[in-house]
Formats: C-alpha cells, sequence, structure tokens
C-alpha cells in the first residue's frame, strides 16, 4: 500500500479551486436575477434605508410587495443609475 502525504500548501491550492469552481458555477446566476431585494438595491445603489423609503415614496423607484418583502426590478435600478427613470 502506498501511503500519500498531503501539505498544508496542497489544500490551500485545493480551496482555491474549489472556491474559484463554485464561484464559476454560481456567477451566471447572478446575472440572470431580474427581482432584487431591498438589501440588493441599497448595496448597488449604496443608499441608506431611508433614502429607499423615499426612492419608493416619490415613485422615483418602482417595487412589488410580497408578503413583507419588497423587490425591485433590476431593469429599473439600471435606469436609475443612468438618469432615465421618470
Amino acid at each position: 500500500m502506498q501511503l500519500e502525504i498531503i501539505t498544508k500548501d496542497d489544500l490551500k491550492q485545493f480551496k482555491t479551486e474549489l472556491l474559484n469552481d463554485i464561484k464559476d458555477i454560481v456567477k451566471p446566476q447572478e446575472e440572470a436575477k431580474e427581482w432584487l431585494k431591498s438589501a440588493e438595491v441599497r448595496k448597488m445603489l449604496n443608499i441608506s434605508p431611508g433614502t429607499l423609503q423615499n426612492l419608493r415614496i416619490n415613485g422615483t423607484l418602482r417595487y412589488t410587495k410580497i408578503g413583507g418583502m419588497m423587490y425591485y426590478k433590476l431593469s429599473d435600478i439600471t435606469r436609475l443609475l443612468e438618469g432615465g427613470l421618470q
């Protein structure tokens, strides 16, 4: 029976390769996302919860409420960033 020794460097390399593979699998799904939650929108626009609420109240950013969660269309957010959402 042949014994193979695994070093810490081998484990680090395996971890790096595994994480890269997982990122490659998950990334296309993120790009296909049509609806975003409030936290994702705030992060994308770099705004506070209060600012997001103001955008909803004054009609600048449309949303859909399902249960207790608010969802925003990615296309609306893109138009807002480009300055074209009225």
